[in-house]
């Protein structure tokens, strides 16, 4: 008895002493603090920063649905705060911060069209509607007091069939080539207006003098590129008059002419990072001292980009990764810039990294290419910012914009080549499109894939992602792109 009651005691003193070491210990170490669900700050890499030394933007979006269906939807705002987006043959206006939206477009209404882009000049504010009208001919439609009254001539694309992947663009007139006629002219208009389309032999680029009504001189500035023939980014041009076109080829590569359209330069970059196949547009954005900012999906299948302080004449080969890590596939990149390394970028993108390595739809692993992507694999919208790209480690602030799903299941990037599961997988066809307007608020033009009970379901499948409604998100609060300008609020 004696001998239990020793034992007792001695395990009482040993608790005892047990819970003075605990005490006598070092606490555990706080947790690491961690941002929102969807909300990323990244460096060059792709990899999150500490966020002892970061905070996240105060960024935030509203959405607007524009009430019609616009795949390869593209926007623009004028000067009166008015956003047009094209949705199909029909040009949407919204004037009042995308509380409604309404149809303005008196010329190709009772028209099938295809390939539609349009275009807000920002020193005219000339609207500018294109539309593909068959495969020979595209009609090109402006109007100069928002929407509401419209004029338009046709263009032919000449002998060789396929006017394809049309693109127009404006900017400056500059002291060489072309830009050497408005010291003879009285009726040059105020700016270069450029259009440019592919054919099965390339990329072709024609220059107007009259703002679009006609182009009479250009042709072929780069030839074929890919089994898709020479299709093409956007048509941008900076504030000292360049113009750059992005071909679609598997080493990221830019053209560009410093003599509004007279003569066309090529450069390339990003050979540490390349392009997949089947693949998509490359984009180029410029700020208002001319740096240029292009970028394009990796062979990772990542946001990549590349600058040039010298207005394109030469490009750092060393990518710099845009989009976060656990993004692990996006497409349907586009960008715009305003002052010196303050940009805005969006893009379709996957966190689902359990898909990687998982049969695709051809039953083969998949590695993150949209074309390709599981069932169980679904892509939303993404915006990143950076307030400091051309430092050399600059930052990255990325918002998963939308709360639900923009497609689920693969994102078909060849026309000739799409898996039509439960109808077609090629619902969102080739592009978004992004624009700041002239306080630097950032806009973004989407098509939403995934509407009604498959945003609302648990279990949606690709079968239910087949819609194609056009979409907007556009900075509500949170800085401009223009540093002059501050911190944006949202609209009254």
């Amino acid at each position: 008895m004696r001998a239990k009651v020793l034992l007792i005691g001695i395990l009482m003193l040993s608790a005892s002493l047990a819970g003075c070491f605990k005490e006598d210990s070092p606490p555990p170490p706080p947790e690491e603090p961690s941002l929102p669900d969807g909300i990323f700050i990244t460096g060059p890499d792709g990899l999150n920063l500490s966020l002892a030394l970061y905070q996240p933007l105060p960024l935030s979006f509203v959405f607007s649905d524009v009430g019609e269906d616009g795949a390869e939807p593209s926007i623009g705002i004028t000067s009166s705060g008015c956003m047009f987006f094209t949705a199909f043959e029909k040009v949407m206006r919204s004037c009042d911060h995308g509380e409604t939206w309404e149809h303005m477009n008196s010329i190709f209404q009772h028209q099938s069209t295809s390939d539609p882009w349009l275009w807000v000049d920002l020193m005219t504010d000339r609207v500018f509607d294109v539309q593909m009208v068959g495969l020979m001919t595209t009609w090109i439609a402006w109007s100069d007091d928002d929407g509401v009254n419209w004029l338009g001539n046709p263009h032919d694309s000449g002998p060789i069939p396929l006017n394809d992947h049309i693109k127009l663009g404006s900017g400056p007139w500059t002291d060489d080539g072309y830009g050497l006629i408005g010291e003879f002219s009285q009726d040059i208009y105020e700016t270069a207006v450029y259009f440019c389309y592919n054919k099965g032999v390339g990329i072709f680029c024609y220059t107007s003098f009259d703002g679009g009504a006609s182009f009479e001189v250009g042709g072929l500035v780069f030839g074929l590129v890919t089994t898709n023939g020479g299709l093409h980014g956007a048509v941008t041009t900076a504030p000292d008059g360049t113009v750059y076109v992005t071909p679609r080829v598997a080493t990221p590569t830019i053209v560009f002419s410093k003599d509004n359209g007279l003569t066309w330069e090529e450069r390339t970059m990003g050979e540490d990072v390349g392009t997949p196949n089947p693949r998509k547009n490359s984009e180029v954005a410029t700020d208002s001292e001319s740096n240029a900012y292009h970028i394009w999906i990796g062979a990772d299948h990542g946001v990549y980009m590349s600058r040039s302080t010298n207005s394109g004449q030469t490009w750092e080969q060393n990518s710099t990764r845009l989009s976060p890590i656990e993004v692990i596939s996006t497409t349907f990149p586009h960008i715009d810039a305003g002052d010196p390394g303050r940009i805005a970028i969006t893009y379709l993108g996957s966190e689902n990294g359990s898909a990687l390595n998982q049969s695709d739809i051809d039953g083969e692993p998949w590695d993150g290419n949209p074309h390709y992507a599981p069932a169980n694999v679904s892509y939303y919208l993404y915006i990143t910012y950076s307030l400091n790209a051309l430092d050399p480690n600059p930052v990255f602030h990325t918002v998963r914009v939308s709360p639900d799903p923009v497609q689920v299941g693969s994102i078909c990037l060849n026309s000739g080549d799409c898996r039509d599961i439960g109808g077609s997988n090629r619902n969102l066809l080739d592009f978004n499109d992004l624009h700041i307007d002239r306080e630097g608020r950032v806009y973004v033009a989407f098509a939403d894939g995934c509407t009604g009970v498959c945003a609302t379901g648990n279990n949606s499948t690709p079968e239910d992602s087949r819609s194609r409604i056009g979409s907007v998100y556009f900075l509500g609060s949170g800085p401009s792109l223009y540093e002059s300008v501050g911190d944006l609020a949202e609209f009254n």
